[in-house]
């Protein structure tokens, strides 16, 4: 191996750093390769054409069976940057790219990424490797209080249990006005069920006044949704939620407003001073028109979501300025926000969101909707700079969550790997132990599903409708696979977050078929018991709240790694297979290992030569605690 971005020998410090910090490369040949001279070749973000650094290695040392040589540089800003290296021997100049793993190829023309980071960037330590729940407040729980002002159009569903309406009206229209009555104050009665869990996060899909039941379609930032509560209620959930250690965070939907809304009001509900009824309106300049009034820009083009000008300066300040929307609810209790569909806000508008944000409390978590790669991603054309140290603390992590769904379901191992590996390489140190670990939310299908019913793949809702209630035997596998995905999903890097639900066994596809309630009293009691194993076990482990990765095998059958932290080793095994495997197991692996973490109540934790270990299959009847065989080459411990 000529170079492998992932190796420290190769490359140190591993992945993403700070602003001014030296970064070492090293390249080895074979003896016999004939007068090597490398040089490395660093490309600003989107110019490719001509390098704009090139700095040639230096002969190294000489080891036996190759020859070392090295080379140094160190970025002075912030900024995303790509390398590759020209190496010239026997007159001959090739170019080494990047592939598969990190390693080096003169096949590729692909390049390493370097993210280089702010250096003062921080994120609230105290949620490195917090447990996250997510809810969608309308189907958590009804507390039955009384609410005041709910508007006469909303449909108010008599059983709890019902399916919601997936079906258009006589105009062919989905309205989503249909509701369950979850309101804060369930919330706030189902704390202490929250606390069993290991909740360290609450984060809450909207819960401003809206008329819809998802209300991503803003109607006043300033009060909660009647159907909801008052803004009261909300005060009294985050001070009961603080003494138990919980942090509420908010959705903070900054892209658009309702088309019914106080600032648009087309529909007329709020008077004549929306920008829609009024031309002398206020908040005529949010908004982009093409022709008054009919005619305006909206999200994906969704005439009922008009977007905003976040560049318009009486916006800007409405949600970022000292008595903006950020600043008030914070100061009503809440510890962050989610940004929806962050690739749609402007840099700029982001770094004023977390300003904000972070002059309330630098320990407010500011997260963003961000489905694929953070660190690299391009929304209309342009490079994001969510990761420099000027914008987000963290982004739901959607890469992990395809790729532990797809090995668990179709056993791709290596593309599990690859998906770990790339993003803890590409994010600042910083950004990776509050990542958003989830397995299910509100935008995709619910876990069960997606591992074991028939696959979506584009079908439209009258088909998702007829095949979303499951037998019982593929709920069972689903149930079974699902336990392995939460076991990887809560021993990886990052902060595990729990969609509503899913630990009671609620299945579906897309919206609205992943919004049911919560079974309260209907729930899979085992299921339940083991989400607050996990989360027992995640929030007492600082090994797996803010230890280093490292993989050890994966493959079509099983994955097994380590996380490690100071003199503590956790070795970690899942085996998706119904059949018992060997697992390869060297002890120098967990040389500095302390004996075994000890979790009341899960079977399979073993103690290994007084390491600690974490063994997990996919059960088969009375062979689910028989599921590994791990060798030390001279011992095993079944």
């Amino acid at each position: 191996m000529i170079f492998c971005s992932r190796n420290e020998f190769h490359k140190s410090p591993f992945g993403a750093v700070p602003a001014g910090t030296a970064v070492s490369f090293r390249l080895t040949f074979p003896h016999n390769t004939p007068d090597p001279k490398a040089v490395l070749e660093v490309f600003q973000d989107d110019v490719f054409d001509v390098p704009a650094l090139v700095t040639p290695f230096v002969f190294e040392s000489r080891a036996e069976g190759f020859d070392s040589y090295i080379c140094e540089f160190t970025p002075s800003s912030p900024q995303l940057l790509f390398y590759r290296f020209s190496i010239l021997s026997g007159g001959n100049r090739r170019i080494l790219g990047r592939d598969a793993g990190g390693s080096g190829s003169f096949e590729s023309k692909d390049l390493w990424q370097l993210t280089v980071y702010d250096p003062g960037f921080q994120t609230p330590p105290e949620l490195a490797g917090a447990v996250f729940y997510q809810i969608f407040p309308d189907r958590f729980c009804n507390s039955g209080k009384p609410k005041k002002n709910v508007p006469s159009d909303r449909i108010l569903h008599k059983d709890w249990y019902e399916e919601p309406v997936s079906r258009p009206n006589a105009q062919g229209e989905f309205l989503c006005n249909d509701y369950f009555g979850g309101d804060l104050e369930g919330i706030r009665q189902k704390l202490p069920y929250l606390a069993e869990l290991g909740v360290e996060v609450l984060y809450l899909n909207p819960i401003f006044e809206a008329h819809s039941n998802h209300r991503y379609n803003t109607a006043d930032y300033s009060r909660v949704d009647p159907l909801l509560g008052e803004n009261e209620d909300f005060r009294q959930l985050c001070a009961d939620a603080e003494k138990l250690g919980i942090r509420v965070m908010l959705d903070g939907v900054f892209n658009h407003t309702g088309s019914d809304s106080v600032y648009f009001n087309k529909e007329g509900r709020y008077g004549h001073t929306g920008a829609y009824q009024d031309p002398n309106s206020p908040y005529r300049s949010w908004f982009s028109w093409e022709q008054y009034p009919t005619r305006y820009q909206s999200w994906w083009g969704f005439e009922t979501l008009p977007n905003v000008n976040e560049e318009c300066d009486s916006y800007r300040d409405f949600i970022c300025g000292e008595q903006g929307v950020l600043r008030s609810w914070l100061r009503a209790g809440a510890k962050g926000f989610r940004l929806d569909v962050a690739d749609e806000l402007p840099d700029s508008f982001i770094q004023d969101i977390r300003k904000a944000v972070k002059e309330e409390d630098p320990h407010n978590l500011l997260l963003g909707e961000v489905w694929e790669d953070a660190s690299n991603k391009i929304s209309y054309g342009c490079r994001r700079q969510y990761f420099q140290g000027r914008e987000l603390d963290s982004v739901m992590n959607y890469p992990w969550r395809t790729a532990i769904l797809r090995f668990i379901r179709y056993g791709a191992g290596e593309e599990l790997r690859e998906a770990i590996e790339t993003i803890l390489e590409n994010y600042p140190a910083p950004v990776i132990p509050v990542l958003m670990n989830c397995l299910s939310t509100h935008d995709v299908p619910r876990a069960i599903t997606a591992l074991a019913a028939p696959p979506m793949d584009g079908h439209d809702r009258e088909w998702q409708r007829q095949h979303n209630t499951l037998d019982a035997n593929t709920f069972y596998t689903g149930r079974q696979m699902l336990l392995l995905a939460a076991m990887i999903q809560y021993t990886l890097p990052g902060a595990p977050c729990l969609y509503y639900g899913d630990e009671a066994g609620l299945v579906g596809y897309a919206d609205p078929f992943n919004r049911g309630t919560y079974p309260w009293g209907r729930e899979d009691v085992g299921l339940v018991d083991f989400f607050r194993i996990l989360g027992s076990l995640h929030k007492k482990s600082p090994t797996l709240r803010t230890g280093s990765f490292e993989a050890v095998s994966f493959d079509h059958h099983s994955c097994t790694y380590l996380r490690r932290l100071e003199n503590h080793t956790l070795l970690v095994c899942v085996n998706r297979s119904r059949e018992d495997l060997e697992i390869p197991y060297d002890p120098w692996l967990l040389r500095d290992a302390e004996p075994l973490l000890t979790v009341g109540g899960m079977e399979d934790c073993f103690s290994l030569h007084g390491h600690s270990a974490i063994l997990m299959r996919l059960p088969d009847g009375e062979k689910a605690a028989k599921s590994f065989f791990v060798t030390t080459g001279h011992q095993s411990k079944e």
